[in-house]
């Protein structure tokens, strides 16, 4: 009887051992769970403050913080697109045939219109050249630019291409291969344009997509010249309880309408 009731405690306890061991997996679980849904909660309550963030600053074209009622906030920092340097297309390729336009004036009054030296940075190393569109990944460039005054602009257009067995047969001006280093991105081409009351000026990459930076500088291309704003870039932090959450938003100025270039034909001739 003395080894019967030992055996009945023996299983007692591991009857309990066991319930107690499920219990604590199932209550861990939800406590996971319940934490995990949380922070999902607050994440997307911080993603909204953010959001909420960069549309007051488009609204109000300033830096802005605020709260919600459920204790969820957020805050601004607009900044200038602007500076001697700077990637074009928030450093994205543009797409062949598209275009990008810098304001050399202010926008968009065309006033304190820009005088001195912009150097053009394009093209990748392993970029291949051919003539033929389905293996060719090397771009050139069509550069219109507007300067003078509203009332007298003038136009000057440029067709540049580092493609030596392309030159043949476009006649684009022969761009020698030695570029540089724009905003962290290197380059392998560049051309300086001397600009003189500079309105702005219209890039397109032609034969593929084209990552682009820019330079500004004085006339005798010596010092740096800070280029005229081009459009904000807003970054936006949103935070609720211990959850923080970033956004940057960029926002270039409207293109210019594309009536306003007329098409332009390459040819031998």
């Amino acid at each position: 009887m003395e080894y019967q009731k030992g055996q009945i405690l023996l299983i007692v306890v591991l009857v309990m051992v066991t319930a107690l061991t499920v219990g604590l997996s199932v209550a861990a679980r939800s406590v996971s769970n319940l934490r995990t849904s949380q922070e999902a909660e607050n994440s997307e309550q911080a993603f909204s403050a953010a959001e909420a963030g960069i549309e007051q600053s488009i609204t109000n074209n300033t830096s802005v913080s605020g709260s919600f009622p459920n204790q969820a906030t957020y805050q601004t920092t607009v900044k200038s697109i602007a500076g001697v340097e700077f990637a074009l297309n928030n450093g994205s390729p543009v797409l062949k045939d598209d275009a990008v336009d810098i304001w050399l004036s202010t926008y968009p009054s065309y006033t304190n219109p820009w005088t001195g030296t912009l150097t053009l940075y394009w093209g990748q190393a392993g970029d291949v050249c051919t003539n033929s569109e389905a293996t060719n990944t090397m771009p050139a460039l069509e550069v219109v630019l507007m300067s003078g005054s509203l009332a007298n602009p003038k136009e000057s257009r440029y067709a540049l291409d580092g493609c030596a067995p392309r030159n043949g047969i476009n006649k684009f001006e022969s761009v020698p291969a030695g570029g540089g280093t724009v905003s962290g991105k290197t380059y392998i081409f560049r051309r300086t344009i001397v600009v003189n009351s500079g309105l702005f000026m219209r890039i397109i990459p032609l034969y593929a997509p084209a990552l682009m930076g820019v330079r500004g500088c004085d006339s005798a291309g010596n010092n740096c010249a800070a280029l005229p704003q081009q459009g904000t870039v807003i970054e936006a932090t949103g935070i609720s309880s211990n959850t923080t959450r970033k956004l940057v938003s960029t926002k270039y100025y409207p293109k210019l309408p594309s009536e306003l270039f007329p098409y332009s034909f390459f040819s031998p001739q």
